[in-house]
């Protein structure tokens, strides 16, 4: 007899980005002390963009936040809430992810 599928297990990944390694900080920390995120990446990236007719290239810090599905709106409106930018990127996607990771995401979380 075949082995049953697996059933998928995934979590939800929001990504935002700030301009200054403070605010990087500031989001992280207290998004996991929130218990919004489970765990936050903070990394320096590049940004290319047109802001109010001018193009820009600045350094930013992207914010790559794990939550659970379930929980991606709330974070979203405490990442908005908190947010320094006037229109911030809010970007959430759906991961697969393995068993044990999605169980620990989700003790962060729930607590």
């Amino acid at each position: 007899m075949p082995d049953a599928p697996s059933v998928p297990h995934s979590i939800a990944v929001v990504t935002t980005t700030v301009a200054s390694a403070a605010d990087a900080e500031r989001l992280a920390v207290q998004a996991v002390q929130a218990r919004v995120a489970a765990c936050v990446q903070v990394e320096a990236i590049t940004s290319h963009y047109v802001w109010q007719g001018a193009q820009h290239a600045d350094a930013e810090w992207r914010l790559v936040c794990k939550t659970l599905p379930r929980a991606a709106a709330a974070l979203c409106a405490w990442l908005r809430a908190h947010h320094p930018y006037e229109v911030p990127q809010l970007l959430t996607h759906a991961v697969e992810a393995e068993a044990d990771y999605v169980q620990w995401v989700a003790q962060q979380v729930d607590g």
